[in-house]
């Protein structure tokens, strides 16, 4: 499973990452960072979902998001 993280303190909350997740499961929290902006997150119950695409990670201005990408299994018979 693909995963996407947050880097809090560096989020502005702009959302631009919203507007480019193909699966839609990136949505403004309710928290704040230190420095009082809502940060934007992907709800645990969501992150099943992540495809690993990358295209939150590319568009945010800030280099507050990281995509850990999962490895599939190798096919049997297949190398």
């Amino acid at each position: 499973m693909s995963r996407v993280v947050f880097l809090d303190e560096r989020c502005k909350g702009c959302l631009l990452c919203t507007t480019v997740c193909p699966k839609g499961i990136i949505a403004q929290s309710s928290r704040f960072n230190r420095q009082g902006y809502k940060v934007a997150e992907v709800p645990a119950d969501a992150m099943k979902d992540c495809t690993g695409c990358a295209s939150c990670a590319l568009i945010c201005p800030d280099v507050a998001i990281r995509v850990i990408k999962s490895r599939k299994a190798k096919k049997a018979g297949k190398e």
